[in-house]
């Protein structure tokens, strides 16, 4: 008995060292897994936390105006710009321990394991908000165990390198609500049209309970479904004391609005100007295509939409709607080169193609100020005068002749000034003036003085604008006139952002003066002789037309080919340009196909400039102005038969009087008869006798 006892004894010891030995084993091998993950952990670092989101454009005012997105909205809030009612349901319905355990809820754990073995098969989910979050960023939504062994490993990395914090707030900016909506600035804005910080209790408990199943509690899919999650996540709210039995009453009966309407869905403002802003990200930047899609960046650009409705109004007023004319637009602060709209087509949806600012088209008479500019460097003035005759040029020593012709063949077969040949638009006279100079001349002022990005052929023609320009650029020469001379270039984009904040692009703006001041003031007086009958002459100015519609000062040039209609203007604070014409170059044949151009630049100007102050052209203090006679630009007086004031560079004004005067000054002057005293009646008789 004793024997037996004593086996037992020893049997029993066996079993306990066994115990003991094993689960020591058992403690080392958890030690060396525990130090493994910590060594694994540090080895690896933080994971990065980026995910793709919605990059936004802005306005200058500070509107969206379009994003970037392959169908997903996604919008990073930091977590002071969510709801704290949000943040409790959440917590509440999806992970009340969340703050106090290490990423893994153990007894949650257990609860799942034991019912996916009674089912034999991964049926129950007990993943924490740090365990989603890792999926969200890293992981796919496979229910097997491989990816809950990566999900794990994730998971202790963001517990160990992030606070709770920061993986709440990515948590709640991943997780998928349905429709396209990820992260809940997105799903709150598409629900319930409002921002996430602006949610109610009855709006948070209802956008809570729809990441379980996002089809199924989707209040836009079913709002009676929508309510009763809505109501077990009040529930849990008030068994975990984070709100009251009367506040839940208050809030499950609460009505509810809901939009299903994402505030960005599609691009409506501006999409050709859109285009060029994320071509200039690619190619000015240096960004990436995936950073622009999908980078979150936010762009503020210089759009102005006041300004950008005003043409998109304007061209679908001014052209029929059954006509195949398209068209480029561009507006700009001379100021700083902002663009402030642009249009490249008129419908997008059937043509993205830029006419704005890829398309080059012949500019015509536009170019002529560009030519006049350096005329007045060489010496010219507003009141020299060339004959406006037919003529015939000669060029390559002799062996190439061109012959100009003005509109419809007019002349005025006499001399004309500067200031009237810009006022008509006389061809010959450019052309005089472009063989005078030198055709270089007006290559390199284009290039140099200009910024036009296409080369002027060095043909006496180019005087005329046969040579191509693209609207954006010729809108830009005629701001560096506006603004006194200084050098601008098209600015699409004031400041990028990365997603966190970060400021990756400012564009700065430094003043270099590239154009004498004092000229290019004489200069923009001239263009406003386009809208002045004083300076009609064979042929009336070509602004006259559209000179009743305007309630300002502006300065411009029309200008006009078989195939291409133009009008480039500008006042203190703003230029636009237009170009009117056919895609395959055909010819303009309608007379009223003629006007569009003028007729939309000079209503853009009007519309767009409404309610800002009305500004005159703010003379240098190197310019005098003097009345001339428009006809021989020199000085008028009384007896002229017309005088406009006109300025001119100090010491270039004109010395000598209109020759009317001259010749009323020549004619000799009868001396005034003498009146004889009359007699008195004596004498009278006197002298009859």
């Amino acid at each position: 008995m004793e024997i037996i006892t004593r086996s037992r004894i020893e049997k029993t010891k066996k079993y306990l060292r066994f115990f003991i030995a094993a689960s020591l084993l058992f403690s080392v091998l958890l030690l060396i897994g525990i130090g493994s993950l910590f060594i694994y952990a540090k080895i690896e670092g933080p994971p990065p936390l980026a995910v793709p989101q919605s990059t936004l454009i802005y306005s200058e005012d500070g509107k969206i105006i379009g994003e970037s997105n392959k169908g997903q909205k996604r919008y990073w809030v930091n977590l002071d710009q969510i709801s704290p009612e949000l943040l409790d349901a959440t917590i509440s319905i999806e992970d009340k321990s969340f703050f106090d355990h290490h990423g893994f809820d153990l007894k949650r754990i257990a609860g799942a394991a034991i019912a996916d073995i009674k089912a034999m098969a991964k049926v129950q989910g007990a993943s924490t908000i740090s365990q989603q979050y890792a999926r969200n960023l890293f992981l796919t939504h496979d229910k097997t165990w491989k990816r809950k062994i990566s999900e794990a490993l994730y998971t202790f990395r963001l517990e160990m390198n992030y606070s709770k914090e920061e993986i709440l707030e990515g948590y709640m900016n991943t997780i998928y609500y349905g429709h396209g909506a990820y992260g809940v600035q997105a799903a709150s804005q598409y629900y319930f049209g409002k921002d996430a910080d602006e949610l109610n209790l009855a709006e948070a408990a209802m956008l809570a309970g729809i990441p379980k199943a996002p089809s199924h509690y989707s209040p836009v899919t079913s709002l009676s479904k929508a309510k009763d999650r809505q109501l077990i996540t009040l529930n849990t709210m008030v068994k975990n004391n984070l709100i009251t039995k009367e506040e839940m009453k208050k809030a499950s009966e609460k009505e509810i609005t809901i939009t299903g309407k994402h505030e960005h869905n599609r691009v409506e403002l501006a999409p050709y100007f859109q285009d060029v802003v994320k071509n200039t990200l690619r190619t000015k930047l240096g960004i990436d295509e995936k950073t622009i899609e999908l980078g979150g960046l936010k762009v503020y650009t210089t759009l102005n939409t006041t300004h950008q409705k005003a043409a998109e109004k304007v061209i679908n007023e001014q052209i029929p709607e059954e006509s195949d004319i398209q068209l480029g637009f561009a507006s700009m602060n001379p100021k700083n080169g902002y663009v402030t709209a642009l249009v490249g087509g008129r419908d997008y949806e059937e043509s993205p193609y830029n006419r704005a600012v890829q398309a080059i088209r012949q500019p015509g008479s536009t170019i002529k100020p560009l030519l006049y500019y350096s005329a007045l460097e060489s010496g010219f003035t507003p009141s020299t005068t060339m004959k406006s005759a037919p003529t015939t040029f000669k060029f390559n020593d002799g062996e190439d002749e061109y012959t100009p012709h003005n509109y419809n063949n007019k002349y005025a077969d006499d001399d004309i000034t500067l200031a009237q040949a810009i006022a008509v638009s006389d061809n010959v006279y450019a052309v005089k003036t472009h063989m005078f100079l030198g055709t270089e001349t007006l290559v390199e002022a284009a290039k140099e003085k200009f910024g036009l990005s296409t080369k002027i052929k060095d043909y006496p023609s180019s005087a005329l604008g046969t040579s191509g320009a693209r609207v954006i650029d010729m809108v830009n020469a005629y701001s560096i006139f506006a603004n006194g001379g200084y050098k601008v270039e098209p600015v699409f984009i004031k400041k990028v952002e990365s997603a966190t904040g970060e400021v990756i692009y400012e564009n700065k703006f430094e003043k270099e003066q590239v154009l004498d001041p004092d000229t290019t003031f004489v200069m923009t007086h001239m263009l406003s002789g386009i809208f002045d009958p004083k300076l009609n002459d064979y042929s009336t100015v070509t602004g006259i037309t559209i000179r009743n519609k305007a309630t300002r000062p502006y300065a411009g040039k029309s200008g006009t080919t078989n195939t291409d209609n133009w009008m480039i203007g500008y006042s203190p604070q703003l230029t636009a340009g237009v170009w009117t014409g056919y895609d395959k170059g055909k010819n303009i044949s309608l007379v009223n196909d003629k006007y569009f151009a003028k007729n939309i630049w000079v209503h853009f100007m009007e519309e767009a400039l409404k309610g800002e102050p009305i500004k005159a052209f703010k003379p240098t203090k190197g310019v005098i102005g003097v009345k001339v006679d428009p006809h021989s630009g020199k000085l008028a007086t009384k007896d002229c038969s017309a005088s406009r004031f006109t300025y001119f560079v100090k010491g270039t004004e004109p010395t000598e009087y209109c020759i009317d005067n001259l010749e009323k000054q020549k004619e000799p002057k009868e001396p005034p008869k003498k009146k004889e005293k009359e007699k008195p009646w004596y004498k009278k008789w006197t002298d009859w006798f």
